[in-house]
């Protein structure tokens, strides 16, 4: 049964990342935005940085900080990790390369769809707000039915097919210790769903701000020890990025097999990654309190880069520079486990464990996060409690199981449904880029005139929001 299950999440998969349908879309969407908004990404990278340590505009409301934690939350996981040794080990030292391109234009793609977000986001009944790419299908496109199949697609993309990657990954992250038998699986994936039921169901608050300090402490403690095995072994530096960037423009190996090559995995895991795109980040870009939609898009440009370009390129870095050879063998656990203990010795596999086990913990909750808004707008309504109970039960079951399936389905289901995410919102906000572009321009407009950017949505085009009106 979970064979032909495979067989057929696998073919759907290998359709939707043929070289002319998502990488394609995701390629001239990156471009396209790029453009039309001046190379946002690099011109104004120091003012997303400045933005994101703003307070709200309401005392107690979600902070521009605060939207960017969750999404960081969700993006930055096992897939920093074990993602990026899938990437070296089936695409080869270029994938990195090919999957940084990805987050460079993809910066560009997550402001257009987060300030879409911020512009057409909805008011809660206590004053705050909420949104997403289904709602601005709904008002800005005047598509309902459409908003309500991309909800129904992020709700099994995340629940389904990321939280359950998640669960495998981080029994797989043992598979290198001695302790490791065919019970371990079902060890890990039983602890990882009663933690996760503990919070969702309603009793584990103080264990989420926990994590929510261990996990930026983890995250820049992971890059500092990457930066040590890099300055340790400095002289091999030209020789690194030179395998990268032979690798990455290998054209005959690329043309010779697409759906195997560097910048398929590159694309596949840079996406699973940094998720730019997607429309997921928007989710919780709407709950931020600001002045100004743009200042959200810069907040969420810059969660992307935070992702790829930092916590990517420091697993990467640790791979390619402790010298152990990528091979698809070891794709996953295996090759990053190797690369640690050969860097770091024995408390390079242990550091990696703890940093996958936390990463992955906090991606469930962040997952979560996206979910209920989607139902909210599925059933025009907060769901019921009974409801709310039955669907965090049956997302707390899906965690075990994650963690018992086999690695095939689990990549293959994460590949299959983020692909869907992509075909289904990257066309609708280059339809609805124009309200996106023209707020960037009359953010820096205000900017340069010296004032404190706030947005007028009549003055900007667009009417009948809940918020940004007169």
């Amino acid at each position: 049964m979970l064979t032909s299950i495979d067989n057929a999440v696998n073919a759907v998969s290998g359709i939707l990342y043929k070289p002319y349908v998502v990488p394609l879309l995701l390629i001239l969407a990156g471009l396209y935005f790029t453009f039309r908004l001046r190379f946002v990404q690099i011109r104004l990278f120091a003012e997303s940085i400045r933005v994101v340590r703003e307070k709200p505009v309401n005392l107690g409301a979600t902070s521009s900080f605060g939207a960017l934690m969750v999404s960081t939350a969700s993006r930055v996981g096992t897939g920093n990790i074990m993602g990026v040794s899938t990437a070296l080990c089936l695409g080869g030292p270029g994938a990195i390369f090919w999957m940084w391109l990805t987050a460079i234009l993809g910066g560009a793609s997550a402001f257009v769809e987060s300030t879409l977000a911020q512009i057409y986001k909805k008011r809660d009944s206590e004053g705050g707000s909420y949104g997403g790419p289904s709602y601005y299908m709904e008002q800005a496109l005047g598509q309902r039915w459409l908003g309500v199949v991309f909800a129904i697609v992020l709700i099994l993309t995340y629940v389904v097919g990321y939280n359950m990657l998640a669960a495998y990954n981080t029994q797989d992250v043992f598979s290198t210790f001695s302790f490791y038998t065919k019970s371990t699986p079902v060890v890990v994936g039983a602890v990882l769903a009663a933690l996760f039921g503990f919070c969702v169901l309603g009793g584990g608050k103080r264990l989420t701000r926990v994590t929510e300090v261990l996990v930026p402490v983890m995250g820049i403690l992971y890059v500092l020890i990457s930066l040590y095995v890099v300055i340790r072994n400095f002289g091999q530096l030209p020789a690194v990025f030179g395998r990268i960037f032979r690798s990455a423009f290998d054209f005959q190996a690329i043309l010779g097999g697409f759906t195997g090559s560097c910048v398929m995995w590159g694309i596949k895991r840079g996406l699973y990654s940094n998720e730019a795109g997607m429309g997921s980040a928007p989710n919780a870009a709407a709950a931020a309190d600001v002045s100004h939609p743009a200042k959200q898009g810069l907040v969420q440009m810059l969660s992307v880069f935070i992702d790829t370009l930092l916590i990517c390129s420091a697993t990467a870095f640790l791979c390619l520079f402790s010298g152990v050879e990528p091979v698809a063998e070891a794709a996953g656990a295996t090759y990053v486990q190797a690369c640690t203990r050969t860097a770091l010795g024995s408390f390079g596999a242990i550091f990696i464990a703890v940093a996958v086990c936390l990463f992955a913990f906090t991606t469930l909750l962040g997952n979560y996060y996206y979910t209920e808004s989607c139902l909210r707008f599925i059933m025009k309504k907060e769901p019921g409690k009974a409801f709310l109970f039955v669907y965090r039960l049956c997302a707390t079951a899906l965690i075990f199981a994650g963690a018992c399936i086999s690695a095939g389905l689990a990549w293959d289901s994460a590949d299959m449904m983020q692909g869907l995410m992509v075909i289904i919102n990257v066309p609708v906000i280059v339809i609805l880029a124009k309200p996106a572009i023209a707020a960037l321009r009359d953010y820096e407009w205000q900017r340069r005139k010296g004032k404190l950017p706030a947005y007028r949505g009549a003055a900007n085009g667009v009417k009948d929001t809940d918020f940004w009106q007169d």
